[in-house]
């Protein structure tokens, strides 16, 4: 089996020829710009290497891809991974699937609940995210998020914000079993 990024022209020649000095030459003076094209094919494969990205270049794509709520400021794993999924993202547009996984990358952890599950009205639903940073300093942004992605119809009523704690919790039981016996 041949590798293309190691392979020489003089391995390819046939037998016949292979043996000619002029061609053993030729064939030698063209390995130096085979291989520097090989290398250079390996950078062609932009979504294979992602996560080296620089962030001139993220941006770039970003510019060229769209993305759904991209945002330069964002720190640079979060622009590699919304770049990187921005066709999905535009396939799945206007689902609870596609706000559910922006939320994910932006925000952490988060669902939607559609309106017949809570009891709201038609076309409205709710986002429930344990990240609390939603309500206090990125809350125009997890809402201008969510915009981005949902369907236009539809209409966010809340965002639920859970948080599980390990609570310590202690209780006791004490049982007493005797008899009274008057004589």
């Amino acid at each position: 089996m041949i590798n293309i990024q190691t392979v020489s022209l003089l391995d390819l020649l046939p037998p016949s020829i292979r043996s000619d000095p002029a061609m053993a030459a030729a064939a030698a003076a063209l390995d130096t710009q085979l291989q520097e094209t090989t290398g250079m094919i390996a950078a062609l494969d932009i979504f294979g290497r992602w996560t080296e990205w620089t962030n001139a270049e993220t941006d770039e794509l970003a510019w060229q891809y769209n993305p759904p709520y991209y945002d330069p400021d964002l720190p640079l794993n979060q622009k590699r991974v919304l770049v990187k999924n921005a066709i999905p993202f535009h396939r799945h547009k206007g689902t609870p699937k596609a706000v559910e996984d922006l939320i994910a990358i932006l925000f952490g952890e988060g669902a939607v609940e559609e309106w017949w599950q809570y009891g709201g009205y038609p076309y409205h639903f709710r986002v429930l995210t344990n990240n609390a940073d939603v309500t206090t300093t990125r809350a125009q942004e997890f809402i201008e998020a969510v915009d981005a992605v949902k369907r236009l119809s539809a209409v966010l009523d809340s965002v639920t914000i859970t948080q599980a704690e390990d609570l310590p919790l202690y209780f006791g039981v004490v049982l007493h079993i005797g008899d009274h016996i008057t004589i």
